[in-house]
């Protein structure tokens, strides 16, 4: 059997006494770490925690050659990622193989950033439409490129008055800042519609689940400079404000009262 485990926001006591019970249970235990990351927490620390050697895999290993699949047709096979193991479509496709080969498959769930949200910030979660990710630009044929997705797809969500999660790139050890999203947000609205989102309402977290967290809202222009320190980051461009959202955001994201009132349907 193949355990999809979620090991929670920041480091390795965020897993439930369910996940723990099931790791232990293993024959052999697998994670990866490039869809989520405990920043909390190293594979060391994980390791220690558990009592369990982990293997790391790769891209390639997950999601081109799971060849390591084959074991769990005799063993118990678990499978470690940070957050809730169904958020990302990644794993999707993983249990997806594993059932097509015969194996079953359990999931046990964990604390995931898009349910920690509305927690830390006060938004009402049935409020939030697609959510979207600002990836780092890349160069193609000497060009500079900055996809304008992410703001296309808030562009549609402020029409239906819908808050956006949006997520913040990772690349090996370079995990996207809120200073970078809002920054490359305005300008993709900016190449895009001509607009200046500068003075729009977003919020900015960082290090959900931890003691250190920083929930912070203002003007998008104001969120670029402001110093939200490690990782992981991400940004919320919230749409109209129901009454109890605005004055959450006051008292947990320290929101400037008059930009707050603004933004009271």
């Amino acid at each position: 059997m193949l355990f999809f485990i979620g090991l929670g926001l920041y480091d390795e006591k965020d897993i439930s006494i369910k996940g723990w019970e099931a790791v232990q249970a293993a024959d052999e235990v697998y994670a990866e770490f490039y869809t989520s990351r405990l920043m909390g927490a190293s594979v060391q620390d994980l390791e220690r925690g558990y009592g369990k050697k982990i293997k790391v895999l790769s891209r390639k290993q997950v999601e081109i050659d799971p060849s390591w699949l084959e074991s769990a047709k005799e063993m118990n096979l678990a499978f470690l990622v940070g957050g809730d193991p169904m958020i990302s479509t990644t794993h999707l496709d993983l249990r997806l193989r594993a059932l097509e080969m015969g194996i079953k498959t359990k999931i046990i769930h964990s604390s995931s950033i898009v349910t920690a949200i509305s927690g830390v910030t006060g938004l009402q979660n049935y409020r939030f439409s697609k959510s979207t990710t600002i990836p780092f630009p890349y160069i193609s044929r000497g060009k500079r490129i900055v996809p304008d997705t992410p703001y296309l797809v808030l562009k549609e969500n402020q029409e239906k008055n819908c808050h956006t999660m949006i997520f913040l790139d990772i690349l090996d050890t370079n995990y996207m800042t809120i200073n970078e999203g809002a920054g490359l947000l305005m300008e993709m609205a900016s190449s895009v519609d001509g607009q200046d989102l500068s003075g729009k309402l977003a919020i900015g977290v960082a290090r959900a689940g931890s003691d250190l967290a920083v929930i912070k809202a203002d003007t998008l222009g104001n969120l670029k400079k402001f110093d939200f320190g490690d990782p992981l980051h991400i940004l919320i461009i919230p749409a109209k404000l129901h009454f109890m959202e605005a004055k959450a955001l006051e008292v947990l994201a320290n929101a400037p009262q008059n930009l707050i009132q603004k933004a009271i349907c």
